[in-house]
């Protein structure tokens, strides 16, 4: 197809904003990019979609999700993490069947979807892990998921498993799944975090990854100070020099939250090139804390965003992240800093290169795959300046899940003209209720 916009924001190395321009699509993949030309159209077979009013952005990337939690919004609101933890979310998780667990990952899918994400990271959860797979490969989502490795948990005894049948299970589940759906699927190792794993897991799983080129080492790390503090009384380190001490960090490791980190961690996060995944709606809402992204991106360290799980921030849309890691910034080091383009481009290209995909996604450019999103930033809200500087501006502050009107992964829609191509929202509903229902029913036995 050929799909003509109003504006085009590429993303790409150039940072480019083209107008007058269109992209041409054959078989997943952008083939081209010119200046608009009737005659072309004319004689070309393709099929020409003009939209007018709509600005074309690349899909939106996110590095932290938990797709299994989408269920439980507004079940967990006004706690501290450890206490989320125990007393809400593992309780909530230990509770899923397979059913509970399809409703949940719909729900996260079609969500993130209708507000313009086409890639995430996901973390699933202990049990049932083929059904998130399954889902994902439906739907025809780019993801990287993995189980979510539990040996210890001091929180909630009952969510967990030994450690061989965690390193046995996430093996033959990797071998499965691990770059399935045209390479749309990747595997992710994904030990929850230092509290819930043994050293052994932890390792373990870091050199499994190893045998899947592609893959990539997720977990959490430095996010409340209650934790930070039982890491310590446990290994006599912090989070992260832990995770260096026992060789578990690289260039394919994401590691979510990092509000709570010193200079030597710092150090750290650069010298072994580890990703960070900033989840700023969690980070508040949970009172972890602010993390310190600006230093991390004068340092040079990898920044992208995540919405994290939908029971502690009630949102999954990227718009929200953007906006709150803007102002959160803002807040410590004054307004000059984390400018709309910058955020911009951690929520597009810097999350594809987190997850070592930008030769794939990210930016509109050819060869890259077809993963877009269309805005409509034409409403009374946003700025009616047609200057550059304030297409980023109208994205990142102006914007909501609302300003999405159509959406593709690999060339196909998934969102068209605001309408999910996917799933039946009153049907998700429906069946989401039930399900819940049932899960807190089995939570109360």
């Amino acid at each position: 197809m050929i799909i003509v916009p109003k504006n085009i924001v590429t993303a790409d190395s150039k940072e480019r904003i083209l107008k007058n321009h269109f992209i041409e699509i054959e078989n997943g993949r952008i083939i081209s990019i010119k200046k608009n030309d009737e005659k072309y159209f004319s004689q070309n077979k393709r099929k020409v979609l003009r939209f007018d009013k709509l600005t074309l952005i690349p899909g939106f990337v996110q590095t932290h999700i938990h797709l299994c939690q989408t269920l439980f919004r507004g079940l967990a609101d006004d706690l501290e993490l450890l206490d989320w933890l125990q007393f809400k979310i593992f309780p909530y998780e230990n509770a899923h069947n397979k059913n509970s667990l399809l409703a949940s990952v719909r729900l996260g899918i079609n969500e993130l979807l209708l507000s313009g994400t086409t890639t995430l990271l996901d973390m699933g959860t202990l049990r049932h892990q083929e059904v998130i797979f399954e889902e994902l490969q439906k739907a025809g989502m780019r993801a990287i998921a993995g189980k979510c490795l539990i040996d210890k948990n001091d929180l909630f005894p009952q969510f967990k498993s030994d450690t061989k049948s965690e390193l046995d299970e996430i093996y033959q589940l990797a071998k499965a799944f691990h770059n399935t759906s045209n390479g749309r699927i990747k595997y992710g190792f994904a030990p929850r975090f230092v509290l819930s794993c043994s050293e052994k897991l932890l390792k373990g799983s870091f050199e499994m990854k190893k045998d899947f080129s592609g893959s990539l080492y997720h977990t959490h790390s430095s996010e409340n100070k209650n934790e930070l503090a039982e890491v310590k009384k446990r290994h006599r380190k912090a989070n992260i020099e832990y995770f260096d001490s026992i060789g578990v960090v690289d260039d394919h490791s994401v590691l979510a939250h990092c509000i709570h980190v010193d200079e030597k961690e710092t150090d750290l996060l650069k010298k072994k090139e580890v990703r960070v995944a900033h989840c700023p709606s969690s980070n508040l809402k949970l009172g972890s804390g602010i993390a310190n992204i600006t230093k991390y991106l004068m340092k040079g360290i990898s920044v992208s965003l995540g919405a994290d799980g939908a029971p502690c921030n009630n949102n999954l849309s990227i718009f929200n992240e953007m906006k709150l890691a803007a102002f959160m910034q803002k807040l410590i080091h004054g307004a000059k800093l984390m400018d709309a383009k910058t955020v911009f481009k951690l929520a597009t290209i810097e999350g594809a290169k987190a997850l070592h995909l930008q030769n794939e996604i990210g930016s509109i450019e050819v060869g890259k795959k077809a993963d877009l999103t269309l805005l409509d930033l034409t409403s009374n809200t946003h700025s009616l300046s047609e200057e550059v500087e304030s297409i980023y501006s109208n994205i990142v502050y102006a914007s909501s899940g609302d300003s999405v009107n159509s959406v593709m992964v690999e060339g196909e829609w998934k969102v068209l003209n605001k309408k999910s191509l996917l799933y039946d929202q009153a049907e998700l509903n429906y069946n989401s209720k039930t399900e819940l229902k049932k899960l807190l029913n089995r939570v109360k036995k």
